[in-house]
């Protein structure tokens, strides 16, 4: 959970923030303990400790580096094992709003206790290759495989992002929403791990091991089935079953990630001042201990405010999608292999301060 106040003047400050709006001071991001800290000459000292910014800040990245790291670059940072060349300031300038975005996936997935091993400490491990259609003369297919997420950093441009949107049919587009979706892939191998739970998600999604070629065919053809709204929560979630899975599991962080936000602000439905409800609703900042009915009727109302308020600006819905109960039961199967995941505090803090072996 976020302190997102600058810690000289007490200010509002966003994640990726690098000096602070309020008094102008210089800061940077210290994940242990998920706090901004005042910098100088690209030093602060946490607990007695000495941290230096990443070399990356030029581009974005507040993130600071343990001193005793053998690597410049953050954790995150470090995850990406391809990216523009450093001539192409123009893709790199839509770098550094992916990196942002991907700095905000660790986070929460750190939050949920997730296991995040790199692709430099083992093989299969996760790594990101963030490269440019427009820059490499050719097209970038956004997808995943053996622990590599590639992304299009070209979807940071408005127009081309809002076009692909439109032609595909989809409400929601966004860069966290495919890394959203893209760590689902990554985390159906890494959180299934035995027969049992296969069997339970095959039992849910469907069987991943029909033809993935010929699924996307299918798809690309004849589109979503009718009545495809009573089972998926969305589209593309019925061209196969590894694609429902992900768009499960981002729509899963899509939830947890906006109550913890609201939690950690303090917004909340009171009852006594609102229509919506005859009883209050507090979201919390994390749910690991509670049923997923909790999680989901806290949603069911907080989304609906949230739409209310977006609508207020002229914009569509914050959340445009409909959970229904096959919905409900997958996003349950999600919570269940999510809070199951055993959290390791300290190795949870060694991933993001100490350096991966070998890594330069």
């Amino acid at each position: 959970m976020s302190q997102a106040r600058c810690p000289h003047c007490r200010s509002f400050v966003y994640l990726d923030t690098l000096v602070c709006p309020g008094c102008e001071a210089e800061l940077a991001y210290h994940v242990p303990t998920r706090a901004f800290v005042g910098i100088r000459k690209g030093q602060a000292v946490v607990d007695g400790e000495n941290w230096y910014t990443c070399s990356n800040r030029d581009w974005g990245c507040n993130w600071l580096v343990w001193e005793n790291a053998s690597a410049g670059r953050c954790f995150s940072c470090r995850l990406t094992r391809r990216r523009p060349e450093l001539n192409d300031t123009v893709a790199l300038e839509k770098l550094a709003k992916t990196e942002e975005a991907k700095r905000r996936l660790l986070l929460q997935l750190a939050d949920l206790g997730l296991p995040i091993v790199g692709w430099e400490q083992r093989k299969g491990g996760l790594g990101f290759d963030l490269i440019s259609s427009l820059s490499e003369g050719k097209h970038v297919t956004i997808g995943h495989a053996n622990g590599i997420i590639t992304i299009d950093l070209a979807e940071n441009l408005d127009d081309r992002r809002e076009a692909l949107r439109v032609k595909l049919g989809e409400p929601y587009r966004t860069m966290l929403g495919h890394l959203r979706h893209e760590i689902g892939h990554y985390y159906q191998n890494v959180l299934l791990g035995d027969d049992a739970l296969w069997d339970r998600c095959r039992e849910l999604f469907g069987d991943e091991r029909t033809s993935y070629r010929d699924a996307i065919k299918r798809h690309y053809k004849f589109g979503a089935p009718t009545g495809w709204h009573e089972s998926f929560i969305s589209e593309y979630a019925t061209m196969h079953p590894w694609e429902d899975f992900a768009e499960t599991f981002a729509h899963y962080l899509h939830i947890t990630g906006t109550l913890q936000t609201a939690a950690v602000i303090g917004i909340h439905l009171d009852a006594s001042v609102t229509n919506l409800r005859d009883t209050d609703v507090v979201p919390l900042a994390s749910y690991r201990y509670e049923p997923i009915q909790r999680l989901l009727t806290d949603w069911e109302w907080m989304s609906q405010a949230f739409n209310r308020i977006n609508r207020s600006m002229g914009f569509g819905d914050l959340y445009p999608f409909t959970i229904v109960a096959p919905v409900r039961h997958k996003l349950a199967f999600m919570h269940d292999i999510v809070t199951r995941a055993p959290i390791n505090e300290d190795e949870q803090e060694a991933l993001v301060t100490a350096p991966a072996a070998g890594s330069a």
